[in-house]
């Protein structure tokens, strides 16, 4: 693989690879919450997720999660594996090597990218892609600047673009939008620079592309309506009559009261893992088609236990604090299908 350097990122070009349809085109997002090895990483702050940390984190526990994870993909793909999948909390490279070279994910034949953000616990994003069914072309990651000179570091963006089997090209964004933990409007602005930053290389995609395909998938921290993706991203509501050059939330149509969602706080879910695609995923246009009601969030029983603080269900997650329950993550899934037009 070549590797490029540019005064905004970094890029890779990557070695042609031989594509085979495959049905249906299955893209998944999941926010694993907290993908850690168990060695020390002397320049992130991991120490909590060390055998003698905080929590208590020991292999057995680390495979366990990986297996977990095989579980949760190959109940996404059903029949099939997504033959995309964004992943977000993920701690390094060496992880994913774990996830899909040793673990049972490793006959679903993935192959991984992930990025090296300076985020100071040490977690990033990554997309798992079968080559088959996607070959690589370009990568790239974006480091957000905040306006706020004192905020600390968050995950870079990642760009991936890659050709599928009718020839077309999809440019992915796969992001971990800066969290909530000082409460919702004192972390908003960070947000907003996230999402301002991924609206401009949105743009530079619609000005360089002449049919752009563009999927953006994450965990952003915020709901469809707020201001940093109604707004600064500006992905707006489908209405019927999509334009190629603008974004759209596929998770607007979804409960806004706190009924639905994919993570839930204080007894309300929010929709904070979400798809935005270019109008040109929705038109059935380019040769690729979002297919129609396939995005959805995935609430397997499996996933899902008894909220006896709030009542009804919540995620079942792997950890609360240093109690290890021994469950998959604090978000649900999310995924999709897409339509790949074979040319005649």
């Amino acid at each position: 693989m070549k590797r490029l350097l540019c005064s905004c990122c970094i890029c890779w070009l990557a070695s042609a690879t031989l594509l085979f349809p495959q049905e249906p085109f299955r893209v998944m997002f999941y926010n694993v919450e907290n993908l850690f090895d168990t060695q020390n990483d002397s320049l992130k702050e991991d120490e909590q997720f060390l055998p003698e940390g905080f929590m208590h984190w020991r292999p057995y526990k680390y495979w366990e999660k990986l297996r977990n994870l095989t579980r949760v993909i190959t109940a996404v793909g059903e029949m099939h594996s997504p033959a995309l999948i964004g992943l977000c909390e993920v701690e390094n490279d060496s992880v994913l090597f774990d996830l899909t070279k040793r673990s049972p994910l490793r006959a679903q034949g993935y192959e991984y990218l992930v990025t090296d953000s300076p985020d100071e616990r040490g977690i990033d994003v990554a997309l798992l892609y079968q080559p088959h069914q996607f070959r690589l072309l370009e990568r790239c990651e974006y480091e957000i600047n905040f306006r706020q000179r004192d905020r600390r570091p968050t995950r870079n963006i990642l760009h991936v673009a890659g050709e599928v089997i009718n020839g077309k090209i999809i440019d992915l964004f796969i992001c971990h939008f800066p969290s909530r933990s000082e409460g919702r409007e004192v972390s908003e602005p960070a947000r907003i620079d996230a999402a301002a930053l991924l609206r401009r290389k949105c743009d530079s995609i619609f000005n360089s592309r002449e049919s752009a395909h563009i999927l953006i998938m994450g965990d952003f921290n915020d709901n469809p309506e707020e201001k940093s993706l109604s707004q600064v991203l500006a992905a707006k509501r489908s209405d019927g009559s999509p334009q190629h050059d603008e974004l759209y939330n596929l998770f607007y149509s979804f409960d806004s009261k706190g009924e639905k969602g994919t993570y839930k706080y204080q007894g309300r879910w929010e929709i904070f893992d979400q798809f935005i695609v270019s109008g040109n995923l929705l038109t059935g246009d380019g040769g690729i088609t979002v297919k129609k009601n396939s995005a959805e969030i995935f609430s397997a029983p499996f996933l899902l236990e008894e909220d006896k603080r709030y009542y009804g269900m919540k995620p079942f997650r792997t950890s609360q604090g240093p109690r290890y329950l021994g469950g998959f993550s604090d978000h649900l899934p999310i995924r999709m299908d897409l339509i790949i037009h074979l040319q005649e």
